[in-house]
C-alpha cells in the first residue's frame, strides 16, 4: 500500500463532505424532484409543494445551511486499502462531525437512550454510525447519509411469510410489503420517499442492506434483472397510491425504488424497508494521492 492518511487534510476532507450532505443535494435528487414537479398539474398542491422544496433546495445551496433543520443521524460507509487504521479513520471522522456541529451543518442529534442527555457534538455510543469494507484500490472512499429521524421512523422490517398481507416467500411477497410500507407511511416521511430495501440477510444486516441502496444514483438500473423488474413495478404503482409530497396529494409519492438481497437462513425471510425523505442527503468522495473527488 502506498496511499497514507493525512490526519488534517482527511478531516477537512470529511468536514467538507458534511457540509455538502447537508447543504447541497446530489444532482440525481434535484433532477428527480424536477421531474416530479413538472408532472403534476398547475396550481395543483403538489405542484405548489414541489415548487417550495426546489426553492428550499436553491436557498440552502446558496447560503450553505442545511436543507432541513433536522440534519438527521450521521452514517458513514468508509471503504479502505489493506492497511489503514479504521481506529484513526474513526478519530478523523469523530473529530469532523464536531466541527461541523460547531458551524451548524449539523444539528445536535446524539441523546443518550437513559439519561436524555444530548452530547452537544453528535458524538456518543455508536454516534456517528460508521461502517468499514475494504477494497484493493490505493484511496479511500468515504460516503454519508444523513438520515432524519421522521423518515427513519416510516423505516420498517417484515418477516415472511405474513398472512395479515397475504405475501409469501418469494418476490410477490416482497413487493406486497414494499406497498405497505409506502402506504402506511402516507405523508409522515416527508414524501416523496427514497425506497431501499434489503431482501434477506437477519435483522441487522437487512436493515443495513436496505439503507446502503439508498446510495445509488435514482436513475440507475439494477443488474438482477428480476429486481429491476420489481423495482419499475414498484415504481409506478406505488406512484399510484395518491399520497403525493408531504401528503398534499399527487402523482409522485416515492422519487425511485432500490432493492438488492443477502444470503438468508432457511428459517428466515426479512424484507427490510429503509425509507429516505425527499431530502435524500447522501454524499461521497474518494480520497488518492490525486486529491479529492467528491461526488
Amino acid at each position: 500500500m502506498s496511499f497514507q492518511v493525512d490526519a488534517e487534510a482527511f478531516t477537512e476532507s470529511t468536514l467538507e463532505l458534511i457540509r455538502l450532505a447537508s447543504t447541497n443535494l446530489s444532482p440525481d435528487a434535484v433532477e428527480s424532484l424536477k421531474r416530479a414537479r413538472d408532472n403534476e398539474g398547475a396550481d395543483t398542491s403538489a405542484r405548489n409543494v414541489f415548487v417550495q422544496i426546489l426553492k428550499n433546495i436553491s436557498l440552502a445551496k446558496e447560503k450553505s445551511t442545511p436543507i432541513c433543520q433536522d440534519t438527521g443521524t450521521c452514517i458513514f460507509y468508509v471503504t479502505i486499502p489493506v492497511g489503514v487504521s479504521m481506529r484513526q479513520i474513526e478519530s478523523h471522522i469523530a473529530d469532523a462531525v464536531k466541527e461541523a456541529t460547531s458551524h451548524a451543518y449539523l444539528r445536535p442529534n446524539a441523546v443518550h437512550s437513559v439519561t436524555g442527555k444530548n452530547s452537544g457534538d453528535n458524538i456518543g455510543d455508536m454516534s456517528p454510525q460508521i461502517h468499514f469494507e475494504e477494497w484493493d484500490e490505493d484511496a479511500v472512499k468515504v460516503s454519508l447519509m444523513l438520515k432524519g429521524g421522521g423518515c427513519e421512523n416510516v423505516s420498517t422490517q417484515y418477516k415472511l411469510p405474513d398472512t395479515t398481507l397475504k405475501a409469501g416467500r418469494n418476490l410477490d411477497g416482497v413487493y406486497k410489503c414494499v406497498v405497505d410500507a409506502v402506504n402506511n407511511a402516507q405523508g409522515l416521511g416527508c414524501a416523496p420517499g427514497l425506497i431501499g430495501v434489503g431482501i434477506g440477510g437477519d435483522r441487522a444486516t437487512g436493515a443495513l442492506l436496505a439503507k446502503k441502496q439508498i446510495f445509488r444514483d435514482i436513475d440507475d438500473r439494477n443488474e438482477y434483472r428480476e429486481l429491476a423488474d420489481l423495482e419499475n413495478t414498484l415504481y409506478t404503482d406505488l406512484n399510484t397510491l395518491g399520497i403525493g409530497p408531504m401528503g398534499f396529494g399527487g402523482k409522485t409519492t416515492v422519487l425511485g425504488v432500490k432493492i438488492n438481497q443477502a444470503h438468508r437462513l432457511p428459517a428466515s425471510f426479512f424484507v427490510s424497508v429503509a425509507y429516505m425523505c425527499w431530502a435524500a442527503r447522501r454524499r461521497s468522495m474518494v480520497i488518492s494521492e490525486n486529491g479529492v473527488k467528491y461526488v
